[in-house]
């Protein structure tokens, strides 16, 4: 009878397979919903609070965008003030953006800023409507009507509206209107995700003009935007009341029919999510819910989850960087021409 070896394992066999788990966990890594693309942008290192977040920017430790002054290259086109629609008196504006040299008609993608539903100006997203333009983009940033202003629906109907002006004049600006997307920050994030998940319900579509044209778009890109105002956290929110026009307990169904996460059906289009962990102003939670729902629909969507960042944390050229070209990938994969 042999008798068995027995085998230990030494420090030169703990360290080699203590490196081959390093290099498998590495090789394995990827991106909620894609594999991690080679090429993409380091993810930039988080902070355990806002305060020392803060305090970094103060320290001059982090670099910032400068997204109040955008110079506009002699490759990209910009009209600005174009009114897309009416509310009433009210003129509804958009600046647009697009290739000077363009031999197809391009894809094209609206922008929509944050600012809680009751403040901030479309000017807010020059910063990404010239740099993607520059990359072959018709792009639109777009005003609606804010909550001071106007209750919901009111902010709903206008950018779909701006999305059937877009399609509706899609020949005069060399726009392919079957390749659409839009992408929004915050407040406008619900906004595009409100575009994207709710083109069959009539009522959100409004009367600003355009009638008999589709709001439907072919992607969506959120920036930390609340998908359900249902939460115990956001039916606290005082900007969620004032948008809305009452509180939760005065009507629930109005809190329920303003969610993005209400509307969504398997048929809609995908998604690509940015949010950081230390969120105070949209928790995380609220796109992990995005997330799952996605997900048990079979939708197509990529979750870039930011480990230690906060609201607005694209201000950050390192983030902005990634979600950048996050957005390209995505982009090109959804807008390519069938």
């Amino acid at each position: 009878m042999k008798q068995r070896r027995k085998r230990f394992l030494t420090f030169d066999n703990l360290f080699f397979l203590w490196i081959g788990l390093i290099v498998f966990v590495v090789s394995v890594v990827e991106i909620h919903g894609e594999e991690n693309a080679q090429g993409i942008p380091p993810m930039p290192e988080g902070y355990a609070n806002e305060t020392l977040l803060k305090t970094a920017i103060l320290l001059k430790q982090i670099e910032l965008i400068d997204p109040k002054n955008v110079p506009v290259p002699e490759t990209v086109i910009e009209e600005v003030n174009i009114e897309y629609g009416k509310a009433g008196d009210k003129s509804l504006q958009l600046d647009l953006y697009r290739p000077k040299q363009s031999e197809n008609s391009s894809p094209a993608v609206i922008f929509i800023h944050g600012g809680a539903w009751k403040s901030g100006k479309r000017q807010d997203m020059k910063f990404y409507t010239v740099h993607f333009a520059e990359r072959g983009y018709a792009c639109a940033t777009v005003s609606y009507r804010l909550s001071k202003e106007a209750l919901f629906p009111a902010a709903v109907q206008d950018v779909k509206c701006a999305v059937r002006w877009m399609r509706a004049n899609a020949p005069k600006y060399n726009i392919d209107p079957e390749r659409i997307a839009v992408s929004g920050n915050s407040a406008g994030g619900h906004l595009s995700m409100m575009i994207g998940y709710s083109s069959d319900i009539p009522e959100l579509e409004g009367e600003g003009g355009h009638a008999g044209v589709s709001s439907r778009v072919q992607a969506v890109i959120n920036f930390y935007g609340p998908v359900d105002l249902t939460t115990d956290f956001a039916k606290k929110q005082g900007v969620v009341a004032d948008f809305l026009g009452k509180t939760y307990e005065e009507d629930p169904r109005l809190y329920a029919f303003a969610s993005p996460l209400t509307h969504l059906t398997r048929d809609d289009p995908p998604t690509l999510i940015f949010h950081g962990t230390i969120d105070s102003t949209v928790p995380i939670k609220q796109a992990d819910m995005l997330e799952q729902k996605l997900q048990s629909l079979g939708i197509d969507y990529v979750y870039d989850k930011f480990v230690g960042w906060p609201h607005t944390m694209d201000l950050a050229k390192a983030v902005n960087d990634r979600c950048q070209y996050q957005m390209v990938q995505f982009l090109e994969k959804h807008l390519q021409k069938k």
